[in-house]
């Protein structure tokens, strides 16, 4: 992982100085473009919160493809994984700051970041549907509609 520097900024993760303090927030790390920010099978240890910049999610393929399952962007959370090790690698598309926020040792997550994970997760279930049953065009024009909404 390339990192340039790391420098403390105020992070949507929190909005309090005593909760920023309880949730283990770090300093802003920069990423250039290209840059794997988390690998498939590396052990989970953080979650992270876009600051600036735009992440993909993706997995590689046996024919050494990449097939991207999610963009992230400013403001949005990534990272969050049900097992011990990332399903997905995670790599930032332009000059890219995150924050990152340690994953709690016992597995429990405070209000705000189960708030994070479920929106996550209708976004994923609603990502599912359009998958399904939609030409390509027409996921192009929902890709674009929801990167508008953004």
């Amino acid at each position: 992982m390339q990192t340039a520097a790391s420098i403390t900024l105020n992070s949507r993760l929190s909005t309090s100085p005593r909760a920023r303090c309880q949730a283990h927030i770090r300093p802003v790390t920069f990423h250039a473009p290209d840059c794997v920010i988390y690998a498939q099978g590396e052990r989970t240890r953080s979650l992270y919160q876009i600051e600036y910049g735009a992440v993909r999610i993706y997995r590689l393929l046996a024919d050494g493809r990449r097939q991207i399952v999610a963009f992230h962007l400013v403001g949005e959370t990534f990272g969050f994984e049900i097992n011990e090790t990332h399903s997905f690698y995670a790599e930032a598309m332009v000059n890219t700051g995150l924050t990152s926020v340690e994953r709690p040792a016992s597995g429990h997550l405070n209000d705000r970041l189960v708030g994070v994970a479920l929106k996550a997760m209708v976004r994923a279930q609603e990502h599912l549907l359009v998958v399904g049953r939609q030409s390509s065009l027409e996921k192009i024009a929902v890709f674009l509609v929801d990167l508008a909404d953004r």
